[in-house]
Formats: structure tokens, C-alpha cells, sequence
């Protein structure tokens, strides 16, 4: 299976990628490439989250005010969570802390973890600023039942049954074409139907640079 970048323009579900997602990694995509031509670098993530805030509000896909998501929830190293219990659903805010500087590296772990792990499968629902001012993606997922967190020994076992080894003593794993990162016991649940669900993980193509990257901005990662 190739893990390609998402090519631009809209493809609606394709390959488990909602329509709003391709569109609005479409414009990112083209925002980079037009300061590539420009300024012959693709590092642009500040444009692009400009631009791509003025594009949500004129496409209606900008949320004035998180709290219609549902119930502040929690808050990780990326993601500001909110629960909203009618309809079963967990909302995340995500400040694009592991797309570096190119938002496009963003959508395409997005794509990427919707491949692998279709039973929790994120959809992709606009704009908005999280509670300390930054833009952000929203994303929602089913909301899992779960017993517990899964173990370290679980995961492991799960991920090599899907062909991935662990490196750097489990610090991450891989296949040789995506890389697994936060793949932790609070990432990964244990659901009361014995599956194990992998809800928060970082899926990237395998490249030194994306490893670099991710060592750079996590916390989790081993000093």
C-alpha cells in the first residue's frame, strides 16, 4: 500500500477521507506551492494558517466558538478535546504542532491513520481557534467504549501483527513506508469488545526529516 500525498482537488470519501478534508488540503497545498514559486522554499506553515482561516470563513467551515463542539474535555501536547455525549462524539482542536513547517504534512497523517485504523477513523469538520487563540483543525471521532488504556505489550503485539516494529526501544515503529509515533498506552484504549483502538497516534511516511521533526517537538520523546 502506497501512502502518497493527497492530491489536490475534491475526491469525496475517497479512501476514508472525507470531501472537506481533500478540499481544504487542496488549498494548502496550493498556498505552498505559490510560495515555493515565489520564494523557492515550502516552508509556510504561518501563511498557510492564515490563509487558510480567511478560506474557512468564506466557505463556511470556521467555528466562532469552540464550546458548540460539546464539553471541554482535555488537553494533550496538539489536541484540545471536547465531548459532545448526544450523538457519541469526540471533537479535537489540533494546533498543528507536528506538521512543522508545511501544513500539508499535517492532512496527510490524517489520511494516513484513516487507513490504518478505519474503526476510528477521523473526520475532517473545519476551522477554529482553540482556547489560547490559535488556529486549528477540528477533527471528530467516534467516541470509544472502552475498559482501560491498552498495554505496552498489547500494542506492540497489535502493531506487529499489522507488520510494524518497534525502534529505538519502542519509541516509535514502522513498516519501511509509515512510521508510528505516541503509540502509548493514553493514545491506544483497550475497548469492551476486546479490540484495541488506536485513537491519538502520529502516522507519517517514513523519512529521516519527519523523524527528526517529531523528535523535535515531543515531549514523549526519550532525552
Amino acid at each position: 500500500m502506497k501512502y502518497d500525498k493527497i492530491p489536490s482537488g475534491i475526491n469525496s470519501e475517497k479512501e476514508g477521507v472525507n470531501s472537506l478534508l481533500e478540499t481544504a488540503a487542496a488549498e494548502a497545498r496550493r498556498i505552498s506551492l505559490a510560495i515555493q514559486e515565489v520564494a523557492g522554499t515550502t516552508a509556510c506553515k504561518g501563511v498557510q494558517i492564515k490563509e487558510l482561516k480567511k478560506w474557512a470563513i468564506e466557505n463556511s467551515c470556521w467555528i466562532n466558538d469552540s464550546s458548540l463542539l460539546g464539553e471541554f474535555s482535555d488537553r494533550g501536547s496538539e489536541n484540545e478535546v471536547y465531548m459532545e455525549p448526544e450523538n457519541q462524539i469526540v471533537y479535537k482542536l489540533n494546533d498543528f504542532r507536528y506538521a512543522d513547517d508545511n501544513l500539508e504534512t499535517f492532512f496527510q497523517r490524517i489520511r494516513i491513520h484513516n487507513q490504518l485504523f478505519a474503526d476510528c477513523a477521523y473526520s475532517f469538520c473545519g476551522f477554529a481557534e482553540n482556547q489560547d487563540g490559535k488556529v486549528c483543525a477540528i477533527i471528530s471521532q467516534p467516541f470509544i467504549r472502552a475498559d482501560r488504556e491498552a498495554s505496552i505489550e498489547e500494542i506492540a503485539g497489535a502493531l506487529a501483527l499489522m507488520g510494524f516494529m518497534p525502534q529505538h526501544e519502542g519509541e516509535y515503529f514502522t513498516n519501511g513506508e509509515v512510521d508510528i509515533f505516541d503509540a502509548l498506552p493514553n493514545n491506544v484504549l483497550h475497548g469492551i469488545d476486546g479490540n484495541l483502538y488506536f485513537i491519538d497516534t502520529i502516522c507519517l511516511p517514513s523519512d529521516d526529516k519527519f523523524i527528526d521533526s517529531y523528535k523535535s517537538l515531543s515531549p514523549n520523546w526519550m532525552k
